[in-house]
C-alpha cells in the first residue's frame, strides 16, 4: 500500500522548480519539505556526483519514505532532519554551510499520502479521527482544538486561513454542536459545515467543506506562524547566485512569502526571478487537479 501511494504522488510544478534552481554536480540544496522525496529525487539527479541534499520534514513517517526514495543516490551526501522549514537556518549553521547553499525549495503544501491517510483526518472525503497534526507526537489534534476553542477565535481562523465567507456561521454551529456531541471524526466536521452553509449558497467548484478543513489544519499545525521570518532566515543562508523557490497553495502562505521577498529586496543583494508568481500549466492542472492553486515564487541572491 505504501509503494502504491508513493508511485501515485506527483510533484507540483517539478519542471519549473528544476529550471529555477541553479542545479549542477556538486551543488548544495535544501528541501524544506521532503515529503515523499519527489522534488529531491529529481534534484539529486542533477547535483550528482558530489552534491549535498538537506531534507527537512516534521512528519516522521513522510521523512522515512523520503529517505528511502533517495537511498539510491549514493554519490550525493544526504542530511535529514525531523523538523520543519523553520529549522533550516539553524541546521545550516550547525553544518557550517551558511553562505554555501546553492538552492532552497520550500513546498508549503501536503502530499497525497498525507491527504489520503484516513488516520490523519486531513481529508473530508474519508471517515477518520479528527487529528490533522503533521507531527502526531506533539500538539493537540483538531478534535481537541474544535472542542475547546472560543467561537470568536474559530471564526477568525476559518476566515483568515480558509478564506471562508461563512466563517461566522460555521463557528457558531461548531460551538452549538460540541455541547452535546464533542467532535471526534471528519464526518462530525463535515456535518457541521453542511448545516452552516445552505446548499444553494455553496461554491460549485469545490466541496463545501474544503476551506474549513484547510483552515483547521493550518491552525492546528501553526503553519503560518513565523513563516515570513523562516523564509527570510533561509534566504540569508544562500551563496551568491543561490536561489530560494517557494510553492504556496493558500493566500496566507503566498502573502508571507511575498512580504519576506520584498524585505530581502529592500535590504539589498536579492532579486526576484519573476515579476509575478508562476502558476501550473493547464496541462499540469488537468493531470493533477491538486496543483491548481499552486503559486511559485523565486528569489536569487546577487551579492
Amino acid at each position: 500500500m505504501r509503494g502504491k501511494t508513493v508511485a501515485e504522488h506527483v510533484s507540483v510544478m517539478l519542471n519549473e522548480v528544476l529550471e529555477a534552481l541553479p542545479l549542477q554536480p556538486g551543488a548544495i540544496v535544501v528541501d524544506g519539505t521532503l515529503g515523499l522525496g519527489g522534488h529531491s529525487a529529481a534534484i539529486c539527479q542533477k547535483i550528482a556526483p558530489g552534491g549535498q541534499i538537506l531534507g527537512f520534514d516534521w512528519d516522521s513517517s513522510m521523512l522515512e519514505l523520503g529517505k528511502a526514495r533517495l537511498a539510491g543516490f549514493e554519490s550525493v551526501s544526504q542530511h535529514f532532519f525531523n523538523e520543519d522549514y523553520r529549522a533550516i537556518s539553524l541546521r545550516v549553521e550547525e553544518l557550517n554551510l551558511r553562505g554555501k547553499i546553492n538552492g532552497i525549495l520550500m513546498d508549503l503544501g501536503l502530499n497525497n499520502a498525507q491527504i489520503e491517510d484516513s488516520a490523519r483526518g486531513i481529508s473530508f472525503r474519508t471517515e477518520g479521527p479528527l487529528d490533522m497534526r503533521m507531527d502526531r507526537q506533539s500538539g493537540e489534534p483538531a478534535a481537541a482544538y474544535l472542542n475547546r476553542e472560543s467561537q470568536a477565535r474559530l471564526e477568525k481562523a476559518i476566515w483568515e486561513y480558509g478564506d471562508e465567507n461563512w466563517a461566522k456561521k460555521i463557528a457558531q454551529v461548531i460551538v452549538q454542536r460540541r455541547k452535546d456531541h464533542p467532535f471526534r471524526t471528519t464526518s462530525d466536521l463535515v456535518d457541521a459545515v453542511a448545516e452552516a452553509i445552505p446548499p444553494a449558497k455553496r461554491d460549485k467548484r469545490i466541496h463545501f467543506a474544503t476551506r474549513t478543513f484547510q483552515a483547521i489544519r493550518i491552525a492546528v499545525n501553526h503553519e503560518l506562524d513565523d513563516l515570513e521570518g523562516a523564509v527570510r532566515d533561509a534566504a540569508r543562508c544562500l551563496a551568491i547566485d543561490g536561489v530560494i523557490v517557494t510553492l504556496s497553495y493558500h493566500s496566507g502562505e503566498d502573502r508571507a512569502v511575498k512580504h519576506a521577498f520584498r524585505e530581502l529586496r529592500q535590504e539589498g543583494g536579492f532579486k526576484e526571478l519573476f515579476d509575478k508568481p508562476q502558476t501550473p500549466t493547464q496541462a499540469e492542472i488537468n493531470a493533477n487537479s491538486k496543483s491548481r492553486s499552486a503559486k511559485m515564487r523565486a528569489l536569487r541572491r546577487t551579492t
